[in-house]
């Protein structure tokens, strides 16, 4: 299997850009530094074609055990996946799970998968919480803690 990828500073992508793209032979991406903005990734179409293959066979078929029975086992499997999920409270995994595949499916269709990356940084951070007593109970203290659901807003005509 080849390295997931290489670092490389983005200079040397434009002084250099043959000797540079072949690089991807051994590598599946090539991680472009720069100096004053954030990094880029370079890699080959067909690998991205793949990738987004496997994510979309993936997010289906997470889709399909949520779905059916196999929810149990999803249960069991995710701390596995996401080993901070153990701090996060039982009812809140089943919440997890089903947003997970909801935003997945909808990623996937747009190609984009970042909203995937967002919701996993958030439950994450909600298990951050979970894990610190201290900072659980500052932030549930009512008044200025959690303060439970917020009103869904009126519609606008």
């Amino acid at each position: 299997m080849t390295a997931p990828y290489e670092d490389v500073p983005f200079s040397e992508l434009l002084h250099h850009p043959g000797a540079t793209t072949r690089r991807l032979d051994a590598v599946r991406a090539l991680r472009l530094r720069r100096r004053d903005a954030a990094d880029l990734a370079l890699m080959r179409v067909d690998q991205l074609e793949r990738d987004t293959t496997v994510v979309d066979f993936t997010s289906r078929l997470l889709a399909g055990l949520v779905r059916t029975e196999n929810i149990a086992a999803l249960r069991q499997a995710l701390p596995e996946a996401l080993p901070w999920s153990t701090f996060l409270p039982a009812e809140d995994i089943d919440t997890l799970l089903s947003e997970l595949v909801d935003t997945a499916r909808g990623a996937v269709a747009l190609d984009n998968l970042t909203p995937i990356a967002l919701l996993l940084t958030q439950w994450r951070h909600s298990a951050e919480i979970y894990a610190d007593p201290a900072l659980y109970s500052v932030l549930t203290r009512e008044p200025d803690g959690d303060l439970g659901p917020a009103a869904m807003p009126e519609a606008v005509e």
